[in-house]
This record gives structure tokens, sequence and C-alpha cells, in this order.
């Protein structure tokens, strides 16, 4: 059964991501793309964040923008193995748009509109599982699918997944187009200068402010990211976006190899379309949540509450996973997609209030670099996170009649550990936090 499970899992990615594929077959190939581009990012999302700092953040989403359009289409023109492992592996470096992006939501908003703000960033991942594989699906192999549109000696026949990458690459064109018009966000407010540094508890003598502005008290300390490593705040923010990271992406493995495994080893017999309902409905519900419904709630409840809150009903509400394998039938279908849809509102109030808290604990200066640290750490926990899912998930499998408890109860038992250990991370003495987000 694991090997089945293994090898549709295969499959199911292989279409999920087909508009990043070349005209080779080989699982290897598949394995290695998706970790070379976060390879790549995570050896640069530091620097990327130095440059933000320093030259500003338009400057670093246009060069990342640019990337996107040539490397993505240089993927799909891809002929050879080592040509498709290059280029991801070039964008994963070049495009460093997601930390110094983080950094401008925070600064181009007013203080009570920042959770919009990063609403807007963290919506974009559910679009693109919306849109993404949308593209692929109907674009990739236009030759094949559309014989009378495209024939087998034209590029697009030759080059069966450049169209889907291209019209990634038109969209990314348009977007480097409407960056014209962004407002450059760095040095723009000296009040968040203030607040920030405040917020890193460093005694200010009166001496260091002069006309609203803040003298060049130590540059030098302002850009290091040694001083970032020893700001508790930021680094507990990091350490608990981390933590539910991994529990995320572990959750979303071990969610559809459950979801597709038979009956006998207590799983719900779905069929793949079953599964990309279930996602699409979760994936426009969190769209809404998170830029209607969160905004207003961190507004008028803080973002720490909402936060435990949170990770309290996914312990409860994952606690009930392997009862639903005694459903069937059209019960089944609503309730798992309530759990799914609320599994992930859960999921996305965590990410956008660490991803604030972040943003607080840091000056002007530093959110660039600050972000990069965290997208460097929180990509190391998502690729971990794969690998132990599916370790998880084949232990339980041979063991789903263990002597302590079935395979699928350890299973989930084993993600709810993940989340009360961020839960307990939210509590003193390891994060303290500004009365302003309780």
């Amino acid at each position: 059964m694991g090997r089945e499970v293994y090898k549709y899992m295969k499959l199911r990615r292989y279409d999920a991501r087909r508009v990043f594929s070349v005209s080779s077959y080989s699982p290897y190939t598949m394995s290695l793309k998706g970790p070379t581009y976060f390879l790549g990012r995570t050896i640069s999302a530091v620097p990327w964040g130095m440059f933000a700092d320093k030259y500003g953040r338009k400057p670093c989403i246009v060069i990342s923008i640019l990337s996107v359009i040539v490397l993505n289409t240089l993927f799909g023109l891809s002929t050879t193995y080592w040509m498709a492992i290059l280029t991801r592996g070039l964008l994963g470096l070049l495009c460093g748009i997601l930390g110094p992006i983080k950094a401008y939501a925070s600064e181009v908003c007013t203080k009570e509109h920042q959770a919009l703000g990063i609403s807007l960033v963290t919506s974009s991942r559910a679009i693109a599982l919306i849109i993404g594989p949308a593209i692929g699906g109907f674009l990739a192999q236009p030759a094949k699918k559309y014989p009378d549109l495209f024939s087998e000696e034209s590029i697009f026949g030759r080059f069966p997944y450049l169209l889907p990458c291209l019209v990634i690459s038109v969209l990314a064109a348009g977007a480097c187009i409407t960056c014209i018009w962004l407002p450059e966000t760095l040095h723009m407010y000296c009040d968040d200068k203030i607040e920030a540094i405040d917020t890193m508890e460093v005694q200010v003598d009166d001496s260091i402010l002069e006309d609203g502005k803040t003298k060049e008290y130590g540059s030098e300390r302002m850009a290091s990211t040694k001083s970032l490593l020893k700001n508790r705040r930021l680094m507990s923010a990091i350490i608990l976006y981390c933590v539910f990271s991994l529990h995320d992406t572990a959750y979303f493995e071990i969610f559809s190899l459950w979801a597709v495994s038979s009956r006998k080893y207590r799983g719900l017999s779905l069929r793949s379309q079953d599964i990309g309902t279930i996602l699409a409905i979760s994936g426009f519900g969190v769209l809404v949540y998170q830029l209607v419904i969160y905004p207003l709630l961190a507004k008028y409840v803080g973002l720490i509450k909402p936060l435990r809150s949170a990770a309290v009903l996914s312990v409860l509400l994952l606690a009930t996973y392997p009862l639903m394998s005694n459903l069937y039938g059209m019960e089944l279908q609503v309730l798992i997609n309530i759990a799914s849809l609320l599994k992930n509102m859960f999921a996305a109030t965590i990410t956008i209030a660490c991803n604030i808290l972040q943003n607080t604990s840091v000056p002007q200066e530093q959110r660039g670099v600050a972000n990069g640290i965290s997208v460097t750490l929180m990509s190391i926990f998502k690729a971990v996170a794969p690998a132990a899912a599916g370790i998880l998930f084949s232990w339980s499998q041979e063991n789903i009649t263990g002597l302590f408890l079935p395979g699928d109860l350890i299973m989930f038992l084993m993600l709810n550990m993940v989340s009360v250990i961020g839960l307990l991370l939210t509590f003193k003495p390891f994060c303290s936090m500004p009365s302003a987000t309780k």
C-alpha cells in the first residue's frame, strides 16, 4: 500500500507542477527541481535583505521580477536535465522578493492596516495555488491537447512546457510594469524608526533625536546581522514562524496521502479530483478570510490572542481527523471541506501574525535583513517537513494496528505535538511581545 500511495503522490505532484517540467519524465528530475530552487533562495535571502535595506525595496522587487521573466522562460526552453536544474537554481538565487516584499507591505501601510498589508502578501500563495495548477494543466503540451492550434513542428511542439512558462513570464512582465507606480518606502517614516528601536529595548538618549530625525548613532550596528541575532523578540517570532511552517508543510503532505489511502488503512479513499476540489475551496475561503475577516480581527483583538486561539483550535480540529474514516458519501465531503477550510484559516492566522511580529520587532533599516533571516530558516524547515511527513506516514501505514494506538492516530498526534510546541513558544519566558500586539 505504501508503494502505491508513493507512486500516486509522485504522479499527483507531477501533474500539479508540470508547469515547471521539461521533456524529461524522470522522477529524479522532478524530485530535485524544487529543492534546487529553495536551496538558492536559502543562500541568497539574507544578501537580498541587505541589498533592500541599503538600496531600497523597489529595486529589489524589480530585479526579482525580471529574473522570473528571464529564467522562467529559459526553464521552458530547457532541453537537458542540467539546464533545468541550473535555471531553477539561478531563479532561487536571483529572486529575492519574498523578504523585501514583507518589509514593504508593513511599511507601505499605516500601523492600523499592517494586518491587511501582510494578508495581501500571504494571500498571493492562495491565489497561486488556484491559478498556477490551472495554467499548467490547460497549457502544458499544447501540441497534443490543441493540435488545431499548435503543430508538433512548432516551437510549442518542440518545447511542450514552454507555453505555460511563457504565460507566467508575461504575467510577471505586467507586474514589473506596475512597479513604475510603486513608491519607495525605505526611510519614509521617521516615527517608525523610533518605535522599532524602542521595541528592541535599546536605551535611546534624548540627544539621539534631533528635529524629528534620528542621528546616525551606529550605522554599522543598525545594519549588522549580528545585532539581529541578539534581538530576542525578532528571533522568538522567527522561531515561532519556522515551527508552524514545519507543521503546515507536514500537514499538507500528510493530508493528501491520508485522503487517498485505502479504507483498510484508515484513510478516506478519495480521488485526486476530490482532493483538488477540497484544496480549491479552502484556497478561496482563506483568500476571503485573509482580506476581509483577519484585518478586522487583528485590529480589535490584537495579534497574540488570535494566534494562540488558532493554535489551540488547530490541535482540537486535527484530533477529529482520524474519526472521519468512519464517514461516507455527502457527509464525508461536507465535513472534510469544512475541516480543511478551518485548518487553512488557522494556519493563515498564525502565519500573518508571525510576519507582523517579525516586522515590528526591528527598525526599518533592518527589516530587509530580518526577513531574509526568516526566509532562510523557514526554507530549511520547509525542506525538512516533506521528508519527515513521508516517513511518518509510511510508519503509520505499517503500524495501523499498533499495540498502543493505531498508526493514523499517532500520526496526527505527532502533528499536534508540533502545534503544542509552537503554542508554548508564544508564552513567557521564551516570547516577549510588546503590549500593542497582545
